[in-house]
């Protein structure tokens, strides 16, 4: 076997110094160490050709290789835009989810100051002791269930106590079932809260872990 440097292989094989450290790592060449120095051990019995028809097949290796690596890295910064695009759409639905919570709230907010003004106005006319806001809420939830439900597009949306009342539990497991609700209601995405009240979507979630 003949020694030759990195530099003299490759020059040996007709190839970059870079393809004889591949070809070393890869097994199809041998090297040995002298004095911090390596050296490559080459055949010289074997005939030129074969060595060039090596070489060939060698290049054609490291130019498969280095277009694999640069497709790989073009699909990564595709990846990363993709995520980014589709972190920012995210960011926007987000948005413009709470804009419309906020609205809601708005509007039931503004609902139900009217409706307040409205019927303690008319209990002072007719001498009444005006309604407390439990009564009101009582007396109006179904006016302003009917102005907050139309915002949920497709969406089954009711309030509970609403949908409580139409189960016809018993007043007993209705307050139970409403204590469970308050407990986690601030920390389930199923459950959507405009004042005091609580809404829940039957089309879109299930709620039989909350309604037993």
């Amino acid at each position: 076997m003949k020694k030759l440097s990195v530099a003299d292989a490759a020059t040996h094989f007709g190839v970059s110094k870079e393809a004889i450290h591949n070809r070393v790592r890869r097994g199809s060449l041998q090297s040995v160490i002298e004095n911090g120095v390596k050296m490559v051990l080459i055949d010289p019995s074997s005939p030129q050709t074969k060595s060039r028809k090596k070489t060939l097949h060698v290049e054609t290796d490291d130019r498969y290789y280095k277009l694999l690596e640069e497709q790989n890295t073009q699909l990564q910064k595709k990846i990363e835009k993709l995520e980014n695009e589709t972190r920012s759409l995210r960011d926007q639905k987000e948005a413009m989810l709470i804009q419309e919570r906020e609205k809601i709230e708005r509007i039931y907010k503004e609902k139900d100051e009217q409706l307040k003004n409205i019927l303690t106005t008319l209990s002072a006319k007719l001498m009444l002791t005006p309604p407390s806001q439990e009564e009101i809420i009582e007396e109006n939830e179904e006016a302003l269930d009917a102005e907050i439900e139309p915002f949920f597009e497709d969406s089954e949306v009711i309030s509970l106590k609403k949908y409580l009342k139409k189960q016809k539990f018993s007043e007993k497991k209705s307050k139970k079932i409403l204590k469970q609700f308050k407990k986690i209601a601030k920390k389930d995405d199923r459950i959507t809260i405009l004042g005091n009240k609580y809404y829940i979507d039957i089309r879109k979630y299930d709620y039989s872990d909350l309604i037993k």
